[in-house]
C-alpha cells in the first residue's frame, strides 16, 4: 500500500503568463499531402496528424535511416573506397568515381546535404559488406525504433514496391536520429567541402533543406523526391526549449505547409517542467532505523509538450511507501510520482532517498559507543 505523503496540485498556477495561454492558432490544411505528422521530440507526443500510418513511398528521406546506421556502425574517418556498384547508381549523385577514396564522414555529409545515392550504397557496402545486408539492418532498427508499417528495399529511397514507411513511422526515426549530436551535426550544416580524388578543387555541397537559412530555429533534416514519391520532407525546429518533428509524405508544397505546420506547434504548445530530478518532495517514515524519516527527491526529471487549455489540468501526486524499513541506501526507490493532465495518467517518476538510513540495532549501537570510546 501507498499513502499520499506530499502534495497533489495544478500547475496552472506555476505556468501562468503569456506564454501559458498563447493565442491559438488553427492546423493548416495539409489535404494535398497524402500523409503529415507533427510531434514533440523527447515525448513523441503526436501534436497533429493527418493519414499518419499511410503506408507511402519515401524517397530520399530514406537516408535518414543510412545515415544513423552508420554513426553507429561505423567510424568517420573509416577510409572507403568506392566500388562499380556504388559509382554507377542513378538518380542524384555526389558524382563518386570507381576506386575513388573517400572518408565516412564526407559520404554522410554527401549523403544527407546533397542526397547522393551513389554515397549511399557505397556506405551500405562499408557497414555492411553488401546492399542486401545494410538494408536487413535496416529493418531490424526500423522494428527496434518501433517503426512496424515501415520497410526498406534500399538505402537511397529509389522506388521499389516493397520499400515505404507511414508518417509517424518517419517522425520515430527522425526523433531517433535526432538524439545523436553527429546526425545532428551533419543535417543542420548548410555547406560542406569534399575532396574530390583527381580534381583540383573540390565537391561543394549544399543542403537542399532551405527551411535551415529560411525558417528561423530549423535544426535538420533531409528532404526526397522522386515521381512515385512525390515531395517529401522530414524536418526538425527548435523554439524555447521544445524541438518538433515534421514529417510530409507527397506534399507538392512541403517547404511553406512545414513552416506553417511548426508554426501552429509553437503557437500552440509549450514544453512544461513538470518534474526537475532532485527536486525535495518531504519526508518519509522510516522504520527501525537510527532516524525516523528520511528526505524524498524526485529521481528524474519530466517534461510534456502542453497546450495552454492543458495547463490548467496538469497534476501531479507523490507517492511514498508507507512500510519502509532500515537500512535504507541513498538512492532507493521509496514511491513515485504520478503525472495527469486531464483524467489521464501520462507518466510515473521514482522518488528516493536521499541519505542514507542505518538499521538501529543493538549490535550498530554497541559498534557505535566503542567508535566514539577509541576515537572521541
Amino acid at each position: 500500500m501507498k499513502k499520499i505523503a506530499a502534495f497533489l496540485f495544478s500547475l496552472a498556477v506555476l505556468f501562468m503568463g503569456p506564454a501559458a495561454h498563447a493565442a491559438q492558432s488553427e492546423m493548416p490544411d495539409l489535404s494535398k499531402a497524402g500523409g503529415a505528422v507533427l510531434i514533440e521530440r523527447d515525448t513523441l507526443r503526436i501534436l497533429e496528424e493527418k493519414d499518419k500510418d499511410k503506408k507511402l513511398p519515401m524517397a530520399s528521406t530514406t537516408k535518414i535511416m543510412t545515415a544513423i546506421l552508420a554513426i553507429e556502425n561505423g567510424n568517420l574517418n573509416d577510409g572507403i573506397t568506392v566500388s562499380k556498384n556504388a559509382s554507377g547508381v542513378e538518380g542524384s549523385s555526389i558524382w563518386l568515381g570507381v576506386g575513388e577514396h573517400v572518408t565516412l564522414e564526407d559520404l554522410l555529409y554527401g549523403l544527407m546535404l546533397s542526397s547522393g545515392n551513389d554515397a549511399a550504397v557505397a556506405v551500405a557496402e562499408h557497414i555492411s559488406g553488401s546492399v542486401d545486408n545494410f538494408v536487413a539492418l535496416m529493418n531490424a532498427k526500423a522494428i527496434k525504433i518501433g517503426a512496424k508499417g515501415t520497410n526498406f528495399a534500399n538505402p537511397n529511397g529509389l522506388y521499389d514496391k516493397n520499400h515505404y514507411t507511414t508518417a509517424y513511422d518517419l517522425s520515430l526515426i527522425a526523433a531517433y536520429a535526432m538524439k545523436n549530436e553527429t546526425f545532428r551535426k551533419i543535417v543542420s550544416t548548410v555547406y560542406w567541402e569534399m575532396p574530390w580524388e583527381g580534381h583540383a578543387y573540390k565537391r561543394v555541397l549544399k543542403n537542399k533543406n532551405r527551411n535551415l537559412w529560411e525558417y528561423e530555429g530549423a535544426t535538420g533534416i533531409k528532404t526526397g523526391y522522386t515521381r512515385d514519391a512525390g515531395r517529401c520532407y522530414v524536418g526538425s525546429a527548435t523554439k524555447d526549449g521544445m524541438e518538433l518533428i515534421t514529417v510530409l509524405l507527397d506534399d507538392y508544397d512541403m517547404f511553406d505547409d512545414s513552416r506553417k505546420v511548426f508554426d501552429y506547434g509553437f503557437t500552440n504548445y509549450q514544453k512544461v517542467n513538470i518534474v526537475n530530478k532532485g527536486d525535495p518532495l518531504g519526508d518519509a517514515a522510516v522504520q527501525n532505523g537510527l532516524e525516523e524519516s528520511v528526505g524524498a527527491i524526485a529521481g528524474a526529471s519530466y517534461a510534456y509538450p502542453c497546450s495552454g487549455e492543458e495547463l490548467d489540468s496538469v497534476r501531479k501526486t507523490v507517492l511514498l511507501d508507507d512500510s519502509i524499513s532500515a537500512p535504507v541506501s541513498r538512492g532507493d526507490v521509496i514511491g513515485k510520482i504520478e503525472v495527469y493532465i486531464g483524467g489521464g495518467k501520462m507518466a510515473e517518476i521514482p522518488v528516493m532517498a536521499d541519505s542514507d538510513v542505518f538499521e538501529n540495532t543493538y549490535e550498530f549501537n554497541l559498534l557505535k559507543v566503542i567508535r566514539n570510546y577509541l576515537f572521541g
